[in-house]
């Protein structure tokens, strides 16, 4: 209206006839007309929640969203969302004559009668390498130590270091402590009353953990690990997938308190959780992120939900909030630069060299500016 207002009074103080300036008003309050303006940030919303539903990348905070952008440390909780949560075998170690595959072969045979997450760790593995059990017989379980059985008429015990040591048979080896320093799980197998190997188990680490945290630093966002753990064990997986840092030994209660931590430092924090006790820590962080597989708790705390259970959807998440940030700025920057050149043209600038605009002209010009926004939102790609 100022726009229109000003070509107007300026045309008729040049000595114009007023249908002359009349229509300059109106073709210049054609081009001013702010659909170019108005449709270029909400298009490229629209555009990129699209996207994020195709990738299976949930967005329920459009603000949180926004800031992903800007985010500089991810901070993962580890079981569930780094690891798998499962026992996996990483080390054989013979204390004896028996062979690795025999030891394994003897551990699994025991432990195929036994639930617990150690044992279906042991034989697991055994079904990796597809591996023929041995028969057990008169198979008893020794609670909170181990299992224990018979074997080709031999004895056969799976057990902890503890029993190990209550019983007299534990002896040192440098091999088994190295292990033990690491956080591990350590179970050992003894046959007829002489110890003859140990296997040691840790978390399951996700293959495409080492890929997320990879991307992370090429970004250049750090990658932090919450972990109710012991040092040992954060300290390994930590080592294992290259992290800026970690937070270990942390209660349910304080990992809110570990994001904030780093909040104070001046960083835009992220966190990726799927439990219950993840919740409150998804709520502090400025982008709090939901694993698909987690609880109704996590989720509901969370500003992006990843619907697959993959921390690499992080990555994307991210990438996509930078991309439709790039495209909204794209987008104001063509209306406001398209105004900036059309409203004088509009106004009969150019009106010496004989260029002047009618009102049709100028509506097509309006319609011009708004399609190219439109077709600039549609190249929106993560």
């Amino acid at each position: 209206m100022t726009a229109g207002s000003a070509t107007l009074g300026t045309w008729l103080y040049l000595g114009k006839p007023f249908v002359f300036a009349l229509e300059r008003m109106v073709t210049v309050m054609v081009i001013t007309c702010p659909h170019a303006l108005g449709l270029a940030v909400p298009l490229v919303v629209s555009v990129s929640t699209s996207i994020s539903a195709r990738k299976r990348i949930l967005i329920r905070n459009r603000e949180a969203f926004e800031r992903a952008k800007d985010v500089q440390v991810v901070v993962f909780d580890k079981t569930g969302t780094l690891t798998e949560g499962k026992f996996e075998v990483t080390d054989i170690i013979p204390l004896d004559e028996l062979s690795e595959e025999r030891i394994l072969k003897y551990a699994a045979a025991l432990e195929s009668y036994s639930e617990h997450p150690i044992a279906q760790g042991i034989v697991e593995k055994v079904k990796e390498k597809k591996i023929e059990l041995y028969d057990v017989k008169d198979f008893k379980a020794i609670p909170g130590k181990g299992a224990q059985g018979v074997i080709n008429g031999r004895e056969v015990l799976i057990v902890s270091p503890q029993f190990l040591k209550e019983k007299g048979l534990w002896k040192e080896d440098e091999r088994v402590n190295n292990v033990l320093e690491q956080g591990k799980t350590v179970v050992f197998l003894v046959i007829g009353g002489k110890l003859v190997g140990a296997l040691a188990l840790a978390d399951k680490i996700r293959p495409e953990s080492r890929e997320a945290v990879k991307r992370l630093h090429e970004m250049g966002v750090k990658a932090y690990m919450l972990t109710g753990d012991n040092a040992k064990v954060a300290k390994w997986v930590a080592e294992e997938l290259g992290l800026d840092g970690f937070f270990a030994e942390v209660l349910p209660h304080q990992k809110s308190e570990k994001v904030q931590e780093l909040q104070n430092k001046g960083l835009i924090v992220a966190m990726v959780g799927d439990g219950i006790n993840d919740a409150p820590a998804l709520i502090q962080a400025d982008v709090g992120i939901a694993i698909g597989a987690g609880t109704d708790v996590a989720i509901e705390s969370a500003d992006i939900i990843l619907v697959k259970n993959d921390p690499r959807d992080v990555i994307t998440g991210i990438h996509l909030a930078r991309a439709t940030y790039r495209k909204m700025v794209q987008n104001l920057a063509w209306a406001t630069g398209y105004n900036t050149f059309a409203i004088p043209l509009a106004a009969g600038i150019l009106y010496r060299y004989g260029i002047l605009l009618s009102p049709a002209a100028g509506a097509l010009l309006m319609s011009l500016s708004t399609v190219i926004v439109a077709i600039n939102a549609r190249f929106l790609k993560a």
